[in-house]
């Protein structure tokens, strides 16, 4: 049976999964362009907020491969 990937994750969640406080994500969200934009689902101040687990993985990704190629520099 195949796995099932989400394809949504909220917002505490991710800060989990990067290991980062709730405010170092906002950072990151102001100050990265590439981080994946979050999305809301809603109107309302409220609204929950998620992002796009494909679009986490790649922007990771493609963080990881930056590091490495400094380190090969």
């Amino acid at each position: 049976m195949q796995k099932v990937m989400p394809l949504r994750i909220q917002f505490g969640t991710v800060c989990q999964l990067l290991d980062v406080t709730r405010e170092a994500l906002r950072h990151t969200i102001r100050k990265d362009p590439t981080f994946p934009a979050p999305l809301k689902m809603g109107t309302t101040k409220q609204a929950p907020v998620f992002f796009d687990y494909q679009e986490l993985l790649e922007w990771h990704n493609s963080k990881k491969e930056a590091a490495a190629a400094q380190v090969e520099a």
